[in-house]
């Protein structure tokens, strides 16, 4: 009989076997001071591009104010007890409603945690009679969620809309023989590539196919679409999204997340959500905060200008200099280059030891062999300057990664970093 642990600590996982040289640095970095796109990493001031702060809320001084003010009001503990039971208050009410109105749904329910939520609504939306279509590169939450159903799933080639209808015929086929019906799940913005989910295309197949759609916007809500509402606004399909979901955790700069829909399925979730009726309510001193950003996204239109001016002028400017950006049509910026991982490990150093560049970075085993993405993500807070040098930093160290550079051992001030 094996020790259930053995396997656990033999080689550390995918990801894990890299864990002796990467951890407190690729892996597990300590960014500290304040929350923003200039921070500290080993004692050194770096420009961040690593925080999914995207309308720079996170540390905006009017949200600072009633942060603070709310958890010397509440603590951290009220309410007490989950919604169901013990921990509902006026306060979630009011954000419910006012999300419901920014994403022009019936209603709105708040979810403790986005990762878990999804994870549970999805548990609760189908039986084992229902099919569900999903994108391929769906996020792990997502994946996570449709690993709990234990009816049938047909995965769609990334954002192929063809492919899409492929694997609906193959679910009416199945549903037929089931008696269930069909979800169909995707994202309003891929948080890797930054391409937005093919919602529009997706949202036409319903006059050929019985259907409901769920897609996940947590990083599109709060600045996607004229009024920031998310992906669906911005590609004119909001009424043929049945269900839309987000997190507080991208745009607002909080924790928590919400699902929105129809009031009879809302309510239905309300009573039949797991990871909510079995968990403790969203802590006040957090949605008395997301009140206020609320509050600031509707009303200040000039944080997703700003934001937009610095993704317009990182993204222009990388793809004058050579770089491929990919199909990327949101602020999530993947920046695509060849080469292995020693190599990558060499550019990463010299960018945030040299340079001053903090991003994150994605090798193999999560891509194949070969292949680096560079993962920038712009937010509102970001300066001109910010951009300029991140800019003149990647020039300087691609021509390096070309020539071969990074394939010695004595890149300058870097021998003794780990």
């Amino acid at each position: 009989m094996a020790d259930v642990f053995e396997k656990l600590v033999k080689d550390g996982g995918p990801i894990g076997q890299h864990m002796d040289r990467a951890h407190g640095y690729f892996a597990f970095p300590k960014l500290e001071g304040e929350l923003g796109p200039r921070m500290q990493f080993r004692g050194k001031e770096m420009i961040v591009w690593s925080l999914n702060n995207y309308l720079g809320l996170v540390n905006h001084p009017e949200v600072r104010k009633v942060d603070a003010a709310a958890a010397a009001e509440y603590g951290m503990g009220n309410p007490m007890g989950a919604r169901m039971m013990s921990g509902n208050t006026a306060k979630h009410e009011e954000l419910e409603k006012v999300i419901s109105k920014f994403v022009s749904r019936e209603d709105t329910m708040l979810l403790n945690f986005g990762y878990q939520g999804i994870m549970s609504c999805i548990d609760a939306l189908v039986n084992r009679r229902d099919v569900i279509v999903y994108d391929a590169e769906a996020h792990a939450c997502i994946v996570d969620g449709i690993r709990l159903h234990m009816g049938y799933t047909y995965a769609f080639k990334h954002n192929n809309a063809a492919d899409v209808e492929k694997q609906l015929q193959r679910a009416e086929k199945m549903v037929e023989k089931t008696g269930g019906g069909i979800l169909v799940i995707t994202e309003g913005v891929f948080g890797m590539d930054g391409e937005q989910g093919i919602l529009k295309e997706i949202v036409a197949l319903k006059e050929k196919y019985q259907f409901r759609i769920l897609i996940d916007d947590a990083h599109g809500f709060g600045y996607m679409g004229p009024t920031g509402a998310g992906a669906d606004e911005a590609q004119g399909c909001q009424e043929g999204i049945d269900l839309y979901f987000s997190t507080f955790v991208k745009s607002m700069g909080s924790i928590g997340a919400f699902i929105s829909g129809p009031k009879a399925v809302l309510k239905y979730l309300r009573y039949n959500t797991r990871s909510q009726i079995f968990a403790k309510s969203l802590p006040l001193l957090i949605v008395e905060g997301m009140l206020k950003r609320m509050e600031m996204v509707i009303n200040m239109p000039e944080l997703r200008a700003k934001l937009w001016h610095n993704v317009k002028r990182l993204q222009s400017g990388l793809v004058e200099r050579g770089f491929d950006i990919g199909a990327t049509n949101s602020p999530v910026t993947p920046i695509y280059m060849k080469g292995d991982v020693p190599e990558a490990t060499q550019m990463v150093m010299d960018l945030r030891e040299n340079y001053h560049i903090f991003c994150s970075i994605v090798v193999y085993p999560v891509i194949p062999k070969g292949d680096i993405i560079y993962r920038i993500i712009p937010t509102a807070a970001h300066s001109d300057e910010d951009v300029d040098l991140t800019l003149k930093a990647f020039e300087e160290t691609k021509k390096k990664l070309d020539a071969g550079l990074y394939k010695a051992a004595d890149i300058p001030n870097m021998a003794e970093v780990i």
